[in-house]
């Protein structure tokens, strides 16, 4: 796979900013230098056909864990970032729960060191906040970090913030974007408590969004959305997972003007609390997968604008991390590499167009976030793009799982839709099935 200084795309359906048309694109170095129909360009080095396939933005996804440092064992910064240029997410924000947690500007900045030396996509990685880091999240560089990251709720990693004092101090005294894990932790013990009763050593897969509760959710994110409107922060509350919830937000102004946003996450939009019974702890995630009516109502949310970003939260475990019992399987699952060919089979049974997927996958994340040059196919941005094969159709299997951990929610499934090629900065980094060794990755930098 080797790189070029100019390469025309010729014959390409392009979908960006609400529109969908015939065109060319020219990419010199690793921007796009013109965007039109017959290009008239001397010394291309390259002309791809695009042969009528459709070309989206590079995907960027706004809440992933990609494991490293500490819990390598189950993914590494290579190893996920890897399987993500093979989905078409070009760029990606992680999440601080590793080993150490990303609470201090030294681990954040090693973590940032790592990632230039091996990630195979852009790269941007959250500051999570404690009880007691406050010093150095107003030291924090804003156009080299994305926001922060608060946990509301216990997850992955022990961050819980739960002194009401620090939360207002917080608030109260940064611009950066507070992006929230919202659920109410004492609700959830009393559920768990109740089920242990009940079922004592053997809980069923099927109590998770009975324990991990529609109320415990909107509890927790209906106090973080009243801070936030009482401090003037600028809040984001990731995978909202329930119909109550949506009351929340608002869709009548545009993104650009909104203080509070929300993200739903790709599991919540596929699978309902009936895929228990034959997927188990593989789909135990935290917030809880819900029901088929919670499922219909986050789509209504995501297609009125009600949610803004449409996101992964991968979090893979191993295997055999993911068969043990209910109570001690942990919460999370891969889904980088197949979260677009998910979104392109929806398409095909009506649930979104393309445009939306753009709209919720690739704009509203860069402008959520300030990200300088991405996000669109524009003039003087960075060339990350995909090609998709909209009818094609892919079944996943163990064999083309790139993930380290091997496995996937979706295994066994096959998509209609299918992510042909991914280009990275303006070079060719995953064709015919296969990622480049060679990476063109760059961090993301944030225009503030």
């Amino acid at each position: 796979m080797t790189s070029v200084l100019k390469l025309k795309i010729i014959n390409a359906k392009i979908v960006n900013e609400g529109r969908i048309f015939d065109g060319e694109i020219l990419v010199t170095n690793d921007r796009i230098h013109k965007i039109g129909s017959k290009l008239e360009i001397e010394d291309i080095d390259e002309i791809f056909d695009a042969k009528g396939n459709y070309i989206l933005p590079g995907l960027i996804d706004d809440q992933v864990h990609f494991r490293e440092p500490g819990l390598t064992h189950k993914a590494t910064i290579a190893s996920e970032s890897k399987a993500a240029i093979a989905g078409g997410i070009t760029s990606f924000i992680e999440m601080p729960n590793t080993l150490p947690q990303t609470t201090t500007r030294e681990e954040w900045e090693a973590k940032n060191k790592r990632a230039e030396d091996t990630s195979f996509a852009n790269y941007a990685f959250m500051f999570g906040g404690t009880n007691d880091n406050l010093e150095e999240i107003l030291a924090l560089d804003t156009k080299r970090v994305p926001a922060l990251k608060l946990f509301l709720g216990s997850s992955t990693g022990n961050m819980l913030v739960d002194n009401p004092d620090v939360l207002r101090k917080i608030f109260s005294n940064t611009d950066l974007v507070i992006s929230v894990h919202c659920e109410d932790e004492a609700t959830i013990r009393a559920n768990m408590l109740d089920a242990v009763e009940t079922y004592g050593d053997d809980i069923p897969m099927a109590q998770h969004p009975i324990i991990r509760s529609e109320n415990a959710c909107y509890l927790s994110s209906s106090q973080a959305v009243a801070l936030a409107k009482e401090t003037g922060a600028r809040l984001h509350v990731f995978h909202v997972s329930s119909a109550k919830e949506l009351s929340l937000f608002r869709n009548d102004i545009p993104l650009k003007d909104k203080k509070i946003t929300a993200e739903v996450c790709i599991h919540h939009l596929w699978f309902s609390s009936e895929d228990y019974e034959t997927k188990g702890t593989f789909i135990k995630w935290n917030p809880a997968v819900k029901t088929e009516e919670d499922r219909d109502a986050l789509w209504d949310g995501l297609n009125s604008d009600l949610l803004d970003v449409l996101a992964t939260d991968h979090a893979p475990h191993t295997k055999l991390e993911k068969q043990n019992k209910y109570s001690e399987a942990p919460s999370g699952g891969p889904l980088v590499q197949h979260a677009l060919p998910a979104l392109l089979s929806l398409y095909h049974q009506g649930r979104i167009t393309l445009e939306k997927i753009v709209e919720k996958s690739c704009h509203n994340p860069a402008i959520l976030f300030d990200i300088k040059d991405r996000g669109f196919l524009k003039e003087g941005y960075f060339a990350d793009l995909v090609v998709v094969n909209i009818n094609k159709v892919n079944k996943v299997q163990a064999s083309n799982i790139l993930y380290k951990c091997g496995w996937s929610p979706f295994e066994g499934i096959t998509f209609k839709g299918s992510v042909e090629r991914t280009l990275l900065n303006g070079k060719w980094v995953f064709k015919d099935g296969e990622v480049s060794d060679k990476s063109a990755a760059k961090a993301l930098t944030f225009d503030r």
